[in-house]
């Protein structure tokens, strides 16, 4: 129950003493004069956690009304607990601890914030806490959350943790992030000292004596298994995923007025980059051979490059994942997510409404990234039978599991049936597929190839390269990959789509019959063959269509 008003008041005291040395208090016979003594206020305070009951007091009062003031707060703080007993103690703990610190008596209002959001009352809420307190009500997707967490784990709180919320200042996130620095010049540091360490480790020509040989591989591989293991760098996209993830905590802090400023918005990081898309070209294939490097993080195929693969992975129980994401720029997990409810082949489309990402290692089914990413992808002709012919592959699949699972069955062994999910793509028994899976099948399929080097996410990236090469232009892509805006389609894909104007350009000059060879032209390259070239697969011919005579993009 609360605390009841009539359990205090104001009286009036004073400090002196009788014959005994004893202070008279309320027994002073001045007391009656108006300018002698002063006011004191009482009011009972809820009972502590272990049931010990507490009284706040306060003297010193030169006018009941200054009194009459302060316990008019005290007992508005009260009020706030109603009949919530953690409440009740949390404002019986604030009130006690201002009375034992001497301490100004708090707003209400300020008061009734904090006890609504659930921080400490006493205004010590750390940055820990209170991005504990975020975290314990966030309502983003499961993996959103996941990259907080380890945001707030790695470098948040060791860093800005201890720090008061209402005290965090500019230099304090300047400061953390100077350490991420300097933490990073070490780990390049130690890193490069352990490559070249691994280096030594390799045997070394041939022909050396084997017992000495012997010996310094041992003594070599011993000093690589004291020096501290390969570390990644905090790069400039995860500083600034850092900063948003504190600027979303102190945001939140702002609105429920805990504090008034946020210093997360105030610091200056480097600009992470969008990285580029950049078509493998002939020459970037050849310089890659060479040497081993990929001129970017974002290597696109180009078209003959991409039927290559294409036509390796024909074979593959995941072609039509492949050839769906090629074609139509999905992305991992949507493509992995796709149900067959959600594919209309009349219409010659599908619907993007699910995803299957990994949590940690287990692989969850989500809404897709962002809002935009849910809608319609028009599909081509081509892709509509591609997903037709693998949906009768799996049908059989699924009958071949069902006859092969009764049959184990009548021989006493716990064998399922097949797994009803409705996913297009799923494994031999029709559960999910793991993400992972297609990423290593692609791998294999690409280096079988030998194609150039990509990530599967690249391939989405190429769905761009496409568009272009259909006459399409950056609005055109943006719609393809269901980007939220141009911007982004321009930041990733401007530079790729400048290169394919180059080659174009190119082709469309080429396309003019001259009598006398023109200027700048390269050797012919003799007739072709019905088997790609290296040349092809180096991106620097086009495939003819063999029924049209046309050159195939």
């Amino acid at each position: 129950m609360p605390v009841s008003r009539r359990a205090g008041g104001i009286s009036k005291r004073c400090e002196c003493r009788g014959p005994d040395g004893k202070r008279l208090g309320t027994k002073c016979p001045e007391l009656a004069k108006r300018n002698h003594g002063s006011n004191q206020l009482r009011q009972e305070l809820p009972a502590a956690e272990d049931g010990t009951r507490r009284t706040f007091r306060r003297t010193g009062y030169p006018k009941v009304s200054d009194a009459q003031s302060d316990l008019d707060k005290i007992r508005a703080i009260l009020d706030l607990a109603d009949d919530d007993e953690d409440a009740q103690r949390r404002v019986g703990d604030l009130l006690d601890g201002v009375q034992k610190n001497r301490a100004p008596i708090p707003d209400p209002a300020e008061v009734s914030r904090k006890l609504g959001v659930g921080v400490p009352l006493d205004g010590k809420t750390t940055v820990g806490d209170w991005l504990d307190k975020v975290m314990e009500n966030k309502k983003t997707r499961l993996t959103t959350n996941h990259g907080y967490a380890s945001h707030i784990r790695v470098h948040l709180k060791p860093a800005l943790g201890r720090l008061r919320l209402d005290r965090l200042g500019v230099d304090h996130v300047e400061d953390m992030f100077n350490a991420i620095d300097d933490r990073n010049d070490v780990s390049r540091a130690e890193n490069q000292a352990r490559r070249e360490q691994v280096t030594r480790c390799k045997r070394g020509k041939p022909g050396a004596p084997k017992a000495a040989e012997r010996a310094r591989l041992v003594a070599e591989r011993a000093k690589l298994a004291e020096m501290p293991p390969f570390r990644k760098i905090t790069g400039p996209a995860t500083k600034q995923a850092i900063r948003r993830t504190l600027r979303m905590a102190l945001n939140k802090a702002i609105a429920k007025k805990l504090i008034t400023f946020n210093a997360a918005a105030h610091v200056e990081l480097e600009t992470a980059a969008r990285p580029k898309g950049l078509l493998w070209t002939a020459e970037r294939v050849a310089r890659w051979r060479e040497t081993g490097e990929k001129p970017g993080p974002v290597m696109v195929w180009t078209p003959v490059q991409l039927g290559r693969f294409l036509d390796e992975a024909e074979s593959d129980r995941l072609y039509a994942f492949f050839h769906l994401i090629a074609h139509h720029g999905l992305r991992r997990g949507e493509g992995v997510g796709q149900g067959w409810h959600d594919f209309s082949p009349q219409r010659k489309e599908i619907r993007v409404s699910a995803e299957i990402v990994v949590d940690g290692w287990t692989p969850i089914e989500t809404a897709p990234k962002t809002d935009g990413s849910v809608g319609i992808v028009k599909l081509d002709a081509g892709t509509v039978a591609v997903l037709l012919e693998h949906q009768e592959r799996q049908r059989a699949e699924r009958d071949a599991w069902n006859a092969r699972a009764a049959a184990e069955r009548e021989q006493g062994k716990d064998t399922a049936d097949w797994a009803e999910t409705g996913k297009m793509f799923v494994q031999e028994d029709g559960s999910w597929l793991h993400p992972d899976t297609v990423s290593k099948a692609f791998r294999r399929i690409a280096a079988a190839a030998g194609l150039p080097p990509i990530n599967l996410r690249d391939l989405r990236h190429g769905a761009a390269a496409l568009v272009k090469a259909g006459g399409g232009d950056l609005h055109d892509a943006k719609v393809k990959l269901r980007h939220s805006t141009i911007t982004l389609t321009s930041d990733t894909y401007m530079e790729l789509f400048e290169e394919y104007e180059d080659e174009l350009t190119e082709r469309a000059a080429a396309a003019v019959p001259r009598a006398r060879k023109p200027r700048g032209a390269v050797p012919e390259q003799g007739p072709e063959v019905s088997q790609p070239s290296d040349a092809d697969m180096d991106g620097s011919t086009v495939r003819k269509d063999p029924d049209s005579g046309d050159a195939a993009a």
